[in-house]
């Protein structure tokens, strides 16, 4: 695992130019990617998943908000990756639900190494501010896939798009929170490693 269990990484292309610094044990949480509602989902997912956490994005918003917020996902889960290590020392699984007002969310993740993405959530809106609704799911497969876990995360139910997403972002954090508490010992896997 690596010891300081944080990363400072920089993507750039010619859709989007992104920089995250991410720490597991805490730390100052900056977010700026120019979509209102993805800022307030990336603060969330830091302030509950007790991350330090700076994302700077410039994207081709002129377009649409699809490349900033999955390129996003994609540099996130490299910053973990690179910030768990080998994944020895960490207690790997998460669970957690969360409710908010109507809606309930669910996240289930293993960070294993072996990406794969279980997604359920249908949204009654398209579109939360500049944020289109079908990036949840976008972001979460960017994010499991380049971060090296199994994700299954869904919304059991709701009516408000932003309430169901927001729980769906609250309980990402609380699962990543539990599954990235240090542990003693070596990899938590019958093999010894991950």
């Amino acid at each position: 695992m690596a010891a300081a269990r944080k990363a400072d990484l920089r993507r750039t292309t010619r859709e989007t130019d992104i920089q995250v610094s991410l720490c597991l044990d805490g730390g100052e949480v900056e977010i700026s990617t120019g979509i209102g509602f993805f800022d307030h989902m990336l603060e969330a997912l830091a302030v509950h998943g007790g991350l330090g956490l700076k994302v700077s994005a410039r994207g081709d918003l002129q377009v649409d908000c699809h490349h900033t917020i999955e390129d996003t996902g994609i540099l996130l889960g490299k910053a973990l990756a690179e910030a768990v290590g080998d994944r020895a020392g960490i207690a790997r699984y998460g669970s957690f639900f969360i409710p908010m007002d109507e809606a309930l969310a669910a996240c289930h993740l293993d960070i294993s190494g072996r990406p794969y993405l279980v997604f359920e959530g249908g949204f009654p809106e398209e579109r939360v501010g500049g944020f289109d609704t079908c990036m949840t799911e976008e972001f979460m497969r960017a994010f499991c896939v380049n971060g090296g876990m199994t994700l299954h995360i869904r919304c059991l139910y709701g009516k408000n798009s932003h309430h169901m997403i927001e729980a769906m972002f609250k309980a990402l954090a609380h699962a990543l929170r539990i599954a990235l508490a240090p542990t003693a010992g070596g990899a938590l896997s019958t093999k010894g490693v991950l």
